[in-house]
């Protein structure tokens, strides 16, 4: 997860960054159950609306977030398919709320209503996601269901009055691009504090849709038009958070942004970004799916690493013999083609290693997600000085 409000609130002030703790485990992002009521374009999970058989127990959870717990984990997004049809989610929520953990939830939004918003309250969530895929023709295109832009703007308005931390998510593609300005637009109108933006990847029904991703100078206007309000919202004063996701060239382009906006706080920003250091899918990132298969991040569910309901979960990210885990937990990782020679490889890590796995077989190729040219990386020039 990249947090440009992070780094931009840091260079409009001349006090040192704060220094961010080290992660004493990886956030776990937890794929409670599979089924879901809506059957989106972009699904990683491929849901239904149907029941998943091998899905944990309350008891197995239970077991697995001990487990996680004594092994350093403190935050746990607990996702789906959609986690509001898992009928023991309120209890694992207490659960973990008792055990210490940070507890987010990733929603469609379509099922929060009246019925269900005091047990959203009182389970003391930290933060609620809520997908928006467009306004609202698109987003019903998007999720295959009409009235599904209208369900989830109600759901984010009630955790907005109930005093929930809660804010947007959108996945960015061809199809939508267009409406990213009215959706940022959304977020003034509605007050929202969070704005969340995932670059499609490419999994699940994602991958079957990968022709809807965007051409990369779309997604550098993109990535530009959420730098700019971001900024806007750092000379206001304004404390709206503005993150993204599945695609670590961000932090490259919010470099070169600087350099075309502010560059005099160039250095700084490169201080901070190589600290960051990049895509931490196998490190600081895991994924454990609906059965307890657990991945290197929520875009690996073709390959398991192995079950907690076989080993603890503890014991798997440990491993190194498997040989992806092997190579996602070197600092340098065995990268090839353009990567490899990437005058930014000390601030993405190599970007996701997903998609260069699912279009060539070959997990440490170039990343073809990266929208930033051979020119731009310093690719080009050394090809140049070889020839």
């Amino acid at each position: 997860m990249f947090r440009i409000s992070r780094y931009l609130h840091a260079l409009n002030s001349d006090a040192p960054p704060r220094k961010a703790p080290a992660p004493t485990g990886p956030v776990v992002i937890w794929n409670l159950v599979r089924r879901c009521n809506l059957t989106c374009k972009h699904c990683y999970a491929t849901s239904a609306d149907k029941d998943f058989p091998g899905e944990l127990s309350t008891e197995q959870v239970f077991a697995v977030m001990d487990d996680l717990r004594a092994y350093g984990v403190s935050v746990l997004i607990l996702s789906g398919g959609e986690p509001l049809m898992r009928p023991d989610l309120f209890e694992i929520a207490s659960r973990a709320k008792s055990l210490g953990f940070y507890i987010g939830l990733s929603t469609n939004g379509t099922l929060i209503g009246p019925d269900n918003l005091e047990a959203i309250v009182e389970a003391d969530f930290d933060y609620v996601g809520i997908s928006l895929d467009g306004l609202r023709a698109t987003h019903d295109r998007f999720r295959r269901r009409e009235g599904a832009f209208d369900d989830a703007l109600r759901g984010i308005r009630l955790c907005r009055d109930a005093g929930l931390k809660v804010g947007m998510r959108f996945t960015l593609t061809r199809d939508n691009a267009a409406e990213l300005p009215d959706l940022l637009r959304l977020m003034d109108d509605e007050d929202i504090g969070k704005f969340y933006l995932s670059h499609l990847n490419y999994a699940g029904r994602g991958y079957r849709n990968r022709g809807d991703d965007l051409h990369h100078r779309m997604t550098r206007h993109a990535m530009d038009l959420l730098f700019d309000v971001c900024w806007d919202d750092v000379a206001a004063g304004r404390q709206r958070e503005f993150v993204t996701g599945n695609n670590d060239a961000d932090g490259a382009w919010l470099l070169l942004w600087a350099e075309r906006t502010i560059p005099g706080r160039v250095p700084r920003l490169k201080a901070m970004l190589e600290r960051w250091g990049g895509n931490a899918s196998g490190v600081n990132i895991a994924n454990i799916d609906n059965e307890g298969r657990v991945h290197p991040d929520t875009m690996w569910w073709d390959y398991s690493l192995g079950k907690v309901t076989e080993r603890p979960f503890s014991a798997i990210w440990e491993d190194r013999s498997d040989p992806l885990m092997a190579g996602l937990k070197q600092r340098q990782r065995p990268l090839e083609g353009r990567c490899a020679g990437c005058r930014y490889l000390t601030i993405c890590n190599g970007n996701s290693r997903t998609r260069a796995w699912r279009l060539t077989g070959n997990p440490w190729a170039e990343d073809p997600g990266c929208y930033l040219t051979d020119a731009e990386i310093g690719t080009l020039t050394r090809s140049a000085a070889v020839a």
